[in-house]
């Protein structure tokens, strides 16, 4: 029995063949830009690689693409407006800045030198994230092309960082300066990954993150433990036990009030999560561990993924060096950091801390905590239309399920999300085998041709099935 030709399809994949070896070409180019923002040195390189993408994107179509200046490393702006006006707003989100990489880190090749080995394209910035911000380049073009239209289903709008892999500093004074203009009813972040070449997955939400210092003083020098010691209390002491204080005996966070609002998985959430082909055994030998832990009631996906967590990263002080000296020391330091899942606020698990920190700590010791600006976390609903459209993208460029994800980590994401008001949506084809941040950063290139195919396909499903709120 024969089968119906999905002409977008076809349409699609023959557009994209003729043009693979031109956009490869191109980002090739792009790529040998070592656009590292972590290097001074490389700021004239950050400008050139966000002159030369403004530059493509009006080559792509785009009548408007600008370079928009930060006290830092500039980001890159573009639009394309629908002929439809009741069509829905996109903004999709990436960085054009990359890891720093030198060949003696161990590299195979230089690494802001492109080379094709096999099917893979070995760079830095390959995967993570100009490969992932270019294929949208080649993807409107095949939705035109697909379609017949002279511009987008949908409001098209890009919004390309320059400060990423520098912890994006000066990223949300940029959006709230410029919130108007990035008004979307959705974002697509393409700065993510999917589980493995053979399991399409989509990233439903991300964690967020607050960090501190507790710096602890007690007598005002190191002082002999002899003359002193059982009789004065021990800064060093007091840091050890407030990271015994940190976790109950089930690894949950002890902080009072530190799950107030958390948003907890759903049976259907759980399920799905489940349906994973998770292998807990390799999953150890990449963390390089040896034991499986955390929060007792979670498999180890539901800790990383959707539970909010603690962790120590570091503790210190007094003596140092080797042998011995008996004192006790004047100052003692910790640093904690802690990842907030959907439902936390980081105001108020910020005021959490610090009164479990006046609780704990003695009298005859004085503190201080500092915390750093923390970054909220996000998460899209499982039935949201927009993820629905971007599901069946995908499903139609991979012509197979689609499974989900959440991430770990934090990101820029949610400042996203908090400043437009908008859902936030993650679209990428990296797999975890690409290497970010190491030596030979590489992208599969039918997994980078894929994400080119689903965002041919997005646009006019979003279109279809999700018109913009009244």
């Amino acid at each position: 029995m024969s089968h119906p030709v999905d002409t977008d399809v076809s349409a699609v994949r023959t557009f994209i063949g003729q043009h693979r070896a031109a956009f490869l070409d191109d980002l090739a180019e792009w790529l040998r830009i070592p656009s590292v923002s972590a290097q001074p040195d490389h700021a004239p390189d950050v400008r050139r690689s966000a002159d030369w993408l403004a530059a493509k994107l009006e080559e792509t179509g785009f009548p408007v693409a600008e370079v928009w200046p930060t006290d830092g490393a500039p980001a890159v702006y573009a639009e394309w407006p629908s002929d439809d006006p009741e069509a829905p707003t996109v903004l999709v989100y990436g960085h054009h800045d990359v890891q720093p990489a030198a060949v003696e880190d161990g590299w195979d090749s230089d690494p802001f030198e492109p080379v094709v080995r096999g099917n893979r394209l070995y760079a830095r910035g390959a995967a993570d994230d100009k490969g992932q911000v270019f294929f949208h380049t080649l993807g409107v073009r095949a939705h035109l092309a697909a379609t017949g239209r002279t511009a987008p289903a949908v409001h098209l709008k890009l919004l390309i960082e320059g400060e990423e892999e520098s912890s994006s500093p000066h990223f949300r004074a940029l959006v709230e300066a410029h919130a108007e203009r990035l008004a979307a009813d959705a974002v697509i972040v393409s700065d993510t990954g999917m589980w493995s070449e053979d399991t399409p997955t989509v990233c439903t939400g991300m964690r967020g993150l607050a960090e501190c210092e507790i710096r602890l003083s007690g007598p005002d020098q190191d002082i002999h433990s002899g003359s002193f010691g059982g009789a004065v209390p021990n800064p060093a002491t007091v840091a050890a036990r407030l990271v015994a204080a940190l976790h109950d005996e089930h690894a949950r966070v002890a902080v009072p009030g530190f799950y107030d609002g958390v948003v907890e998985l759903t049976d259907r959430e759980r399920e799905l999560f489940a349906e994973l082909p998770f292998d807990e055994e390799r999953w150890l030998r990449t963390a390089r561990s040896h034991a499986a832990y955390g929060e007792t009631g979670h498999t180890t996906l539901e800790r990383v993924w959707a539970r909010p967590t603690a962790e120590v990263n570091g503790i210190g002080g007094g003596y140092q060096g080797p042998g011995s000296k008996t004192i006790i020391p004047a100052t003692a330091f910790v640093k904690l950091s802690f990842r907030l899942v959907a439902g936390q606020d980081p105001d108020q698990v910020e005021k959490a801390v610090r009164a479990w920190a006046a609780d704990q700590v003695p009298a005859g010791i004085r503190y201080e905590i500092a915390f750093s600006p923390a970054t909220r976390p996000c998460l899209t609903p499982l039935d949201h239309p927009a993820l629905q459209s971007v599901v069946r993208a995908m499903g139609r460029a991979f012509e197979g399920p689609v499974r989900f994800t959440r991430e770990g980590g934090s990101g820029p994401a949610a400042d996203l999300q908090e400043v437009l008001g908008a859902p936030v949506l993650f679209l990428g084809i990296s797999v975890p085998s690409d290497g970010w941040h190491a030596p030979n950063e590489k992208v599969e290139l039918d997994l980078l041709l894929k994400g080119v195919e689903t965002t041919a396909y997005l646009w006019g499903d979003l279109a279809a099935n999700w018109r913009r709120a009244p």
